[in-house]
């Protein structure tokens, strides 16, 4: 992280977007501890979740670095672990990040449903590739209850008919190696009914439709990604964090897709819809809060759709 602080606010539980963080290792400049209240120490949180950190880094050199030359692999040493050569040849034993099963790591192996029938409202499943908990508060709020399906899930429980529309979430990794998820995507689409991708939820039903993805030079990473709709011209801020792209020359006019969003600091496709179908995908997090309202209208939209089926 460049921020030159990180710690200043702790953690609250009630904040955290997954059971557990995921990350592999933390690299600060200076980490704080100071909390507020309930939270919990960046320290505290790390260490119950056993991942390494290091501080004392100049981390705005090591972006300058990799935006230079790219994403590159990197390990944290253990505390006395000073050799170069050693850590080097550590490095090169990583597997490449295209060949490991990220979404096999953090997606859920059972169906669990969020909100009672009696609640009425339709009901909406989710796709988990790594799904971030304020996708489901900003759908419960917007009164629809939640299915959350593992990326694993049959055609059969992703197209069951109480299931008013679908949600590919947010997750780690390489698009390209999803064939099972990409296939849902595509019966999802054939289907008909309302479907929403996000972040990898957008990449795959970029997929399912005929079109390639390419791994960026260094990904999007942030919360100040400015992102222009191509119909209505509106420009939002939007919060990023991917590797991936979706290719916009290469999408099969066949597949029914188009471009719909760009982003305006690269040119990068940022969304996609249906030209007749209510499928609509966002390379973005609308839950991140970036603006901080800019993009939830992404969720007013799909919510619409399921509701009127």
């Amino acid at each position: 992280m460049t921020y030159p602080l990180i710690g200043n606010h702790g953690r609250l539980r009630s904040d955290d977007q997954s059971e557990r963080p995921w990350l592999r290792a933390l690299v600060v400049a200076n980490a704080t501890a100071a909390v507020l209240d309930d939270a919990r120490q960046l320290a505290a949180l790390l260490r119950e979740s056993g991942i390494p950190a290091i501080a004392g880094i100049d981390t705005r050199a090591l972006a300058r670095h990799l935006r230079t030359n790219g994403s590159v692999p990197g390990i944290v040493t253990a505390p006395g672990e000073v050799d170069r050569d050693a850590a080097i040849a550590a490095v090169r034993t990583l597997p490449r990040w295209e060949d490991e099963d990220f979404v096999g790591l953090v997606s859920p192996t059972s169906i669990t449903d969020i909100g009672d029938p009696g609640e009425g409202g339709p009901l909406v499943g989710i796709i988990d590739l790594g799904l971030k908990a304020n996708i489901v508060r900003s759908l419960r709020r917007r009164g629809v209850r939640v299915r959350i399906l593992p990326h694993t899930a049959s055609i059969t429980d992703v197209l069951d008919p109480e299931i008013a529309g679908l949600v590919f979430s947010p997750g780690p990794g390489d698009p390209a190696r999803l064939d099972g998820p990409v296939a849902l995507a595509r019966a999802v689409m054939a289907d008909g009914r309302p479907l929403l991708g996000i972040c990898l939820g957008h990449q795959i039903v970029g997929r399912a439709a005929g079109a390639e993805t390419r791994r960026l030079r260094f990904g999007h990473h942030g919360a100040n990604h400015p992102v222009r709709d191509v119909d209505s011209g509106l420009v939002q801020v939007t919060a990023q964090n991917h590797e991936v792209q979706v290719v916009g020359d290469t999408l099969p006019a066949a597949g029914g897709l188009r471009v719909s969003q760009v982003n305006l600091n690269d040119g990068s496709v940022e969304g996609l819809r249906h030209r007749e179908l209510p499928i609509e995908t966002v390379q973005y997090h609308p839950e991140g809060a970036p603006g901080p309202l800019d993009a939830l209208a992404v969720f007013d939209r799909f919510v619409s759709a399921a509701g009127s089926r």
